[in-house]
């Protein structure tokens, strides 16, 4: 997945996370066995991505500059469990180097 080449293109990759996000916890619903294992990390980044979200749409937002996002720990800790890890790299890597402005 290439980093976005707009803003706006971002922040939709930023909101589509948090889309993802809100679909796996509704599948946690339906398999209480995971649920019981995923529920704590999914939490923790829940929260970290929807700060990062809720961050740029109230003008708060500042890049990286070679810094990891805080929910990065996670994502490297339980990535083989995260469907959508793709996607929180890709954010991550924007979050770092910028917009894929060639």
């Amino acid at each position: 997945m290439k980093r976005p080449k707009t803003v706006d293109e971002y922040v939709d990759l930023v909101h589509q996370a948090v889309y993802e996000i809100d679909e796996f916890r509704t599948g946690l619903d339906y398999e209480p066995e995971n649920a019981e294992m995923y529920g704590p990390f999914i939490e923790h980044l829940d929260g970290q991505v929807r700060q990062v979200y809720d961050d740029m749409v109230n003008g708060r937002y500042q890049w990286g500059f070679g810094e990891d996002l805080p929910f990065m720990p996670l994502v490297v800790k339980y990535g083989r469990f995260i469907p959508f890890q793709r996607l929180l790299m890709t954010i991550n890597d924007t979050h770092k180097s910028g917009l894929d402005v060639d």
